[in-house]
């Protein structure tokens, strides 16, 4: 055996090389069976003697070298051993088993991961195809490749900031939903090694600062502006953004619309619960304005999607190119640029001239799908479909108007009561 000292680390850092083709043993007063090797051309190995899986005889395995394992690494890695040992554990298999343990985890790259969340989690969502789009666009090229245990606060603080900084807050808010959604799925997994999410006590107030409501309303000569210009567009994009200006309804409601939502008898549209915001249905009776633009979108036989560009597999996506199309035909039409808006002020826009047309709120509220509330939720069963119609009809004859004013020579009259 070899001899006994109370190490230091000077002693091992000072042991000279074996003799020429020796090797030189020290072992440590301290830790029973820790033994410091060293070769003729001085390299240092941490060893530890004892008889293993029941052998007769000790022998030595190594913990590894110095100085990559220091004297208190070594010792405290001989411990853990010599503990495996007492209850007749092999850690080397141990550390065999916590190796390719780590190589799984390592392999459960953030990509990975994601696409396992939009599968399962997101594309059931109401969202969902939105949600994949841009967590495949802001996400994944940054992060894809990285264990997803090694993505930081630090990280997801960069990327939010980054967005919001192009500028664009509202859509930061958006990635950073993504994130955290995301992360506190795998959590709740429990299958990928996630305790934690980098989003905890982060807040998307103090990365972009306050979330200011909206309260952009198209006046008349940019409603006019943005008709003419949607005019000057094809298939698909001039019928989907007219019935966006006709129904007041979310751009996502009417670029998912199919077919088979549409009771041309009855005159009603119904969005279903997976598309519509308080996941219920949504009716919007069919005015003759809308059904001009119905009768004029083909049908396909690969689906039943309204607006398409896949023979109706799937819907249209990806609006922003068309947006700067738009707001160049408006600021032509208007001879100088429009303020900035976006297509949910197009719902607004339509939701306060209900008002101006008079429609009782109730009404109002529900042309743009928004629930009765308190006790009429519970009390109240009548759907306002002739109601809806009548303010609806209201809404698309006043449009009209400011598209194509009358001659100043014609006076409109007041219909009574």
């Amino acid at each position: 055996m070899a001899n006994r000292k109370n190490l230091t680390d000077r002693t091992v850092a000072a042991l000279a090389p074996a003799a020429p083709g020796q090797r030189h043993k020290l072992a440590d007063a301290v830790v029973p069976g820790l033994v410091v090797r060293v070769t003729d051309k001085g390299t240092k190995t941490w060893v530890l003697w004892r008889r293993w899986g029941g052998a007769a005889n000790p022998s030595a395995k190594a913990l590894g070298t110095y100085p990559a394992l220091s004297l208190s690494g070594a010792r405290e890695k001989a411990r853990a051993w010599l503990a495996d040992l007492e209850r007749g554990i092999d850690p080397r298999e141990e550390e065999a088993r916590q190796r390719a343990a780590d190589d799984q985890q390592r392999a459960l790259t953030f990509e990975v991961v994601a696409e396992e969340f939009i599968r399962r989690h997101a594309l059931r969502k109401r969202k969902g195809e939105r949600t994949a789009r841009e967590i495949r666009k802001e996400l994944i090229p940054i992060w894809g490749s990285r264990p997803i245990a090694e993505v930081t606060r630090r990280d997801v603080v960069r990327l939010v900031e980054s967005v919001a900084d192009r500028p664009a807050p509202a859509y930061a808010r958006n990635i950073f939903g993504h994130v955290q959604t995301l992360f506190n799925w795998a959590i709740n997994r429990g299958i990928y090694g996630l305790d934690a999410s980098p989003c905890d006590r982060l807040r998307p107030s103090q990365l972009i600062g306050a979330k200011a409501a909206r309260q952009r309303v198209l006046n008349d000569p940019e409603l006019r502006a943005l008709w003419r210009a949607i005019e000057t567009f094809d298939y698909p994009y001039a019928p989907l953004f007219k019935l966006l200006m006709l129904t007041g309804a979310r751009l996502n409601e009417v670029t998912g619309a199919r077919w088979r939502e549409f009771d041309l008898a009855e005159g009603l549209w119904t969005i279903p619960p997976a598309r519509f915001k308080s996941d219920a249905q949504h009716r919007i009776p069919l005015t003759e304005d809308m059904r001009v633009v119905l009768d004029l979108i083909p049908r396909f036989k690969g689906g039943d999607h309204l607006f398409t560009s896949t023979g109706g597999a799937k819907p249209v996506n990806g609006f922003s190119k068309m947006k700067e199309k738009l707001n160049a035909a408006m600021a032509e039409e208007l001879g100088e640029q429009p303020s900035p808006w976006v297509f949910h002020d197009i719902r607004r826009t339509v939701r306060t001239r209900l008002s101006e047309l008079r429609i009782p709120e109730p009404v109002a509220e529900m042309v743009i799908g928004h629930g009765r509330r308190g006790l009429a939720r519970v009390y109240d069963q009548h759907a306002y479909t002739a109601e809806i119609r009548e303010a609806l009809e209201a809404w698309n004859t006043r449009l009209r108007t400011i598209v194509d004013p009358p001659p100043p020579n014609v006076i409109a009259l007041r219909r009574e009561a």
